[in-house]
């Protein structure tokens, strides 16, 4: 397996670009929404990961906004990292992934875009997206995808979430919408509540079809596809009236948001384990939650 080099460079330019696309998209929401509160403005700070040896081991920028207008805490994360991989994520990826080598050579590269968005409006569906691509002496490959998570569902939100990711998985394969939109129902289910934490999406990781640009090129679609699918969803929301009750379901909702994170997300357990900013491991987690 070759060093790569300039596809990560791209890779890498890719996702800042998007993480700077979004974060545009969201401050450009909070000027147009009507409020006495002040305007929400991102909060952003560098992070580094943290090496055995101290040596360089990359890092990215963690964006936070939060008590705005309409995002009560929303995180945009950008990160490129690298290194060696611990003997417990070496032995988690040799059984996961059946990379012989590890051992032998355990280096890693790693570099994506991951964010949540908390919303104040309890009629306006919190959001998970992330796309990353992933590498090691052995193999590459990229992962991600996107999921809606409302405390109060509505029907034509959740049609339109989906219809705008299948809309950009077509054009790659026919097959990869319902593949995908599958692995999510599983991946984000909650099995100690028995139950999904949202209404589902897309989630894909070890894409490597041999082909590297067209898994590049799939992967940009899908980040492409994320501020068409809840722009339109959040502009529809954002001025309705909520309640005290709704405000109390939002919160109910958000231990399942939390939960789930702690317990299940590899995201959450790969960052942890391999020693990146634990700030921006868990910018995930929700301002305020609730549990019965």
């Amino acid at each position: 397996m070759s060093e790569m080099s300039e596809e990560k460079a791209q890779a890498s330019a890719w996702f800042r670009q998007l993480r700077d696309d979004i974060v545009a998209a969201f401050e450009a929401l909070e000027d147009r929404q009507a409020s006495d509160r002040p305007v929400g403005r991102f909060e952003v700070s560098e992070t580094r990961r943290a090496s055995s040896d101290g040596s360089d081991a990359g890092g990215g920028l963690m964006s936070v906004m939060r008590g705005g207008r309409v995002f009560e805490k929303v995180g945009v994360n950008v990160s490129t990292v690298y290194g060696t991989l611990g003997e417990r994520a070496q032995a988690a990826m040799a059984a996961r992934k059946g990379l012989p080598g590890m051992t032998e050579d355990p280096r890693f590269w790693a570099s994506g875009i991951s964010l949540v968005a908390h919303m104040e409006n309890p009629m306006m569906p919190a959001v998970h997206m992330n796309t990353r691509m992933f590498w090691t002496p052995h193999a590459w490959w990229f992962g991600g995808g996107s999921d809606l998570n409302p405390c109060i569902e509505f029907p034509d939100d959740t049609a339109h979430f989906h219809a705008t990711l299948k809309a950009a998985c077509d054009p790659h394969g026919t097959d990869l919408y319902p593949r995908f939109k599958a692995w999510a129902d599983e991946y984000f289910y909650i099995p100690h509540r028995g139950r999904a934490r949202g209404v589902g999406g897309i989630f894909y990781d070890d894409l490597d079809r041999g082909d590297w640009e067209a898994d590049f090129a799939f992967t940009q679609d899908v980040g492409r596809a994320f501020l068409p699918a809840v722009l339109p969803i959040w502009n529809a929301r954002r001025e309705m009236d909520w309640s005290e009750e709704d405000r109390d379901r939002q919160l109910i909702h958000r231990g399942l948001y939390a939960e789930y994170n702690l317990v299940y997300d590899r995201g959450t357990k790969f960052g942890l384990e391999t020693g990146h900013d634990a700030n921006a491991v868990l910018m995930s987690l929700p301002p305020l939650a609730k549990w019965f």
